[in-house]
């Protein structure tokens, strides 16, 4: 049976094994919830990729923005709300709200009282084809229910999604090879893998003085097993703490290096 309310709500815990050295989730693990959250609404609502792969098609995460005022703690038990705020021929825009567990709560309510923010999360999800990798319309999955889950009261308050531009003098700073662990049920690099290799880029170190706030990604191509991902870094004048990132990829068939996405990271003091 298809729920029925806008509004999910997903409860998780703070393994140990996906936290840092600070007790703290990692942003990688994060991410997987939040996309893991997206996946659940939809599949419960009649437009997930169950639903889909047998039409052959599927949902691929185009943009995402993580914010984070704190990451929930080790063994702690957190909750990602997720609902969809508009819903397009070919695309859909998805926020989240991260949240602290209750000590008793109501999965089926949209309304259940949360004692603590974390941070906010928004994203944009493309309809694509899976033979010819092309959009294809929303509307026509499901006699178009996508349209009847779309919250648009709901507040979520971080910033609009924003185009990340990035200057010509960027630096190559690290080129990786990819792997078995690096791919996802839809045959690319996983979104997530992205996000742990960018933030790979900076040493333990720099974590101990700095905390990610915030996270932009803006996915250009897919990359594939075998491809070599190669990053190139730009810091931006105005804030020593804000870093913009240039994801490509070298074909592991040869030719032309080609972007892949696209990366923002604002840090502020790890004390606040």
């Amino acid at each position: 049976m298809e729920i029925t309310e806008k509004v999910g709500i997903y409860e998780n815990m703070a393994e140990p094994f996906h936290c840092d050295f600070s007790h703290r989730l990692f942003m990688g693990h994060l991410g997987n919830h939040l996309l893991n959250a997206a996946d659940f609404h939809s599949r419960d609502r009649g437009f997930g990729m169950d639903r889909l792969n047998p039409m052959n098609k599927t949902w691929v995460l185009s943009r995402l923005a993580i914010e984070m005022d704190e990451m929930p703690v080790q063994y702690e038990k957190f909750c990602v709300e997720t609902w969809i705020e508009s819903a397009m021929r070919y695309f859909t825009n998805r926020s989240f709200r991260i949240t602290s567990a209750p000590n008793s709560l109501n999965m089926s309510s949209p309304t259940a009282v949360k004692s603590k923010i974390y941070g906010h999360g928004r994203s944009v999800w493309a309809m694509i084809d899976t033979v010819t990798r092309q959009p294809c319309s929303i509307f026509d999955v499901n006699d178009g229910a996508v349209i009847h889950y779309v919250e648009s009261e709901k507040e979520n308050p971080m910033d609009k999604l924003s185009r990340v531009k990035i200057g010509d003098g960027a630096k190559l700073v690290s080129s990786i090879d990819t792997h078995y662990g690096d791919v996802d049920v839809n045959g690319h690099i996983n979104s997530v893998k992205y996000i742990e290799h960018v933030l790979d880029l900076f040493p333990v170190e720099w974590y101990m003085k700095n905390r990610l706030r915030r996270f932009d990604i803006a996915y250009v191509a897919e990359s594939h097993y075998g491809d070599k991902l190669n990053f190139y870094s730009e810091t931006d004048v105005s804030d020593a703490r804000s870093f913009k990132i240039r994801i490509t990829k070298t074909p592991s068939c040869g030719g032309a290096e080609v972007e892949v996405c696209r990366c923002k990271l604002q840090f502020v003091d790890a004390g606040k």
